[in-house]
């Protein structure tokens, strides 16, 4: 740069003014000097200094280059940008061979997420699963926020993981806010039960709240194995396993099974759930889905095919291999 300069200038003055800014630029970028220390040093006036390194920006004689260990991860952040609906993604190292670990980073990169997207006065819904609990675990807000927190889900007792009403109340101890619990099962006994539990005032005023909710926070499900999350919820759907995943099943989503396409599945189970169904998600300002493990692969894609997510937050092996399904469903298309 500085032998262009000095091949066209002519005049003494305009090359010592072109070294002196690159004296400046060199001093205050790569030695890391306050504007104020390089003042000093050349006895120039701290404004001097900085007019110089306006000149330097100007003229093209500055070129930052930014080397992180992470930009392969921010690199399958634009990816997954670019290939889907999202307008957000979140990737994290994936600890080989211990996806509770996996899984407590993931919950903590989601929980961040949440805090830099909460504003006092919202409303957050939230899904049960394990994603969800390691969220709430990672949960570090450094003040209170003005927020309800309200289940997008009826319940299941037993495990801490099921009981959508416990975590949506524990997420609402973290934030210093309130929550208005769900008091109905997630599957009613028929489509009548289940509509006369929708109907309850303090059931609806609750679904009514997570409609209209300013964040949603959602695990995303698989039912590939018996021992996937689904099942956790209705244990007797096991049996229906195989035929599930025959019929084209592939993942859970707020209780709903849906099929490869995102499309909600023709399963009895479904007419019977006390829940929001996946499209009535589209009024959230941010629905950040959240997920770790290769068999979130399939269930992953279904979701962002049906266009439920615009924020997700993932590992770095599950969010490659999505990408390389989401790559081999474009060519069969």
């Amino acid at each position: 740069m500085l032998k262009r300069l000095g091949e066209e200038m002519t005049d003494n003055s305009e090359f010592e003014s072109a070294r002196q800014i690159h004296t400046v630029l060199v001093m205050h970028f790569l030695e890391g000097l306050k504007q104020s220390d390089i003042a000093e040093m050349l006895n120039l006036s701290t404004s001097k200094v900085n007019r110089l390194i306006a000149q330097g920006r100007k003229q093209g004689m500055v070129r930052i280059e930014i080397e992180s260990p992470f930009q392969r991860l921010m690199e399958i952040e634009r990816l997954l940008v670019q290939a889907t609906q999202l307008t957000n993604a979140v990737v994290t190292p994936t600890i080989s061979g211990n996806l509770d670990t996996t899984l407590k980073q993931v919950g903590r990169a989601a929980a961040n997420q949440l805090l830099e997207s909460l504003r006092d006065g919202d409303v957050i819904a939230i899904t049960g699963g394990k994603a969800m609990s390691a969220v709430v675990d990672n949960l570090e807000p450094e003040r209170s926020f003005d927020i309800t927190v309200v289940p997008l889900t009826g319940g299941v007792q037993g495990k801490y993981h099921t009981d959508v009403n416990h975590l949506a109340s524990r997420l609402a101890e973290r934030l210093g806010g309130q929550t208005h619990l769900m008091h109905a099962p997630l599957f009613a006994e028929s489509v009548e039960q289940r509509d006369m539990l929708m109907d309850l005032p303090s059931v609806k005023e609750t679904l009514h709240l997570a409609r209209q909710a300013a964040i949603a926070l959602v695990g995303v499900g698989s039912i590939q194995t018996a021992g996937s999350s689904y099942y956790d919820l209705h244990p007797d759907s096991t049996a229906d396993r195989e035929k599930l995943i025959r019929g084209g099943v592939v993942a859970e989503f707020l209780a709903h099974l849906i099929n490869e396409s995102g499309a909600i599945a023709d399963y009895s189970l479904n007419s019977r759930l006390v829940a929001l169904a996946p499209g009535e998600l589209s009024n959230c300002r941010k629905v950040i889905g959240v997920a770790a493990g290769s068999d979130k692969v399939l269930p992953i894609r279904a979701v962002l095919n049906g266009g439920f997510l615009n924020s997700l937050v993932v590992d770095e092996e599950t969010a490659s291999q999505v990408l390389q399904a989401m790559e081999g469903q474009t060519h069969v298309a």
